[in-house]
């Protein structure tokens, strides 16, 4: 699904030096390493935010890395992005927040009346529909953010430090949604500097430092 071929990257200094790494279809990745060892910039960049200095990025085959600006949208539509931050609309409720990633790209009424209740049902918030961000703990604005990403039902969902603002309960519940939407077909990335859950997921962890990849295994 995802070919990165010798990516390098520099923005006054070198991020990144001759980078090299694929992600299959329906995989869990984790993205690991200190502080400022390029984890953030690396999801921006295979999300078309940034441009290789050299290399080159595929997103089922396509390089994206060489797509006009124009043409970013399109491919975003096919990827989910949840922020650490989680960048919820203050004035919209938790059905609104959801229904607004699907009114961007024109979906319907009935599309929207008939899909946002069944990802609310998915991350675990019934009943939460008509709550503002304010409202909700930090675990409960993390899924919201979660449902707005997956939504359109993307390809792959991107996901920088999901559960860095979390206590450590809240995190592994977080953890475990994602690993749901993964059953569900989806191919999950993310950053995160908590060992403690890379060591209980199980799953491929790439590591960075000083711009390279230091080891790709699980666990």
């Amino acid at each position: 699904m995802i070919q990165v071929k010798n990516l390098t990257f520099a923005h006054l200094r070198p991020i990144f030096t001759d980078v090299s790494f694929t992600v299959g279809d329906d995989q869990i990745v984790g993205i690991a390493g200190p502080n400022g060892a390029g984890k953030s910039t690396l999801l921006k960049l295979l999300i078309g935010e940034e441009r290789p200095t050299k290399g080159r990025i595929f997103f089922e085959k396509q390089d994206i890395s060489r797509l006009k600006y124009s043409e970013y949208p399109k491919l975003r539509r096919q990827i989910g992005m949840i922020f650490q931050d989680f960048k919820l609309l203050p004035k919209r409720t938790v059905f609104e927040n959801i229904a607004f990633a699907m009114e961007i790209v024109g979906m319907s009424n009935k599309e929207i009346k008939n899909t946002v209740p069944k990802v609310i049902d998915l991350v675990g918030l019934s009943g939460k529909e008509k709550n503002y961000p304010d409202q909700l703990s930090g675990g409960e604005q993390q899924r919201v953010a979660i449902a707005r990403a997956v939504v359109r039902q993307p390809k792959i969902l991107i996901a920088d430090e999901p559960t860095g603002n979390l206590d450590p309960k809240h995190s592994w519940d977080i953890v475990k949604l994602l690993e749901k939407i993964n059953k569900h077909g989806t191919t999950v990335i993310m950053t995160t500097h908590n060992q403690e859950i890379l060591k209980k997921l199980q799953r491929r962890v790439i590591r960075l430092d000083h711009g390279r990849i230091v080891s790709d295994k699980v666990g």
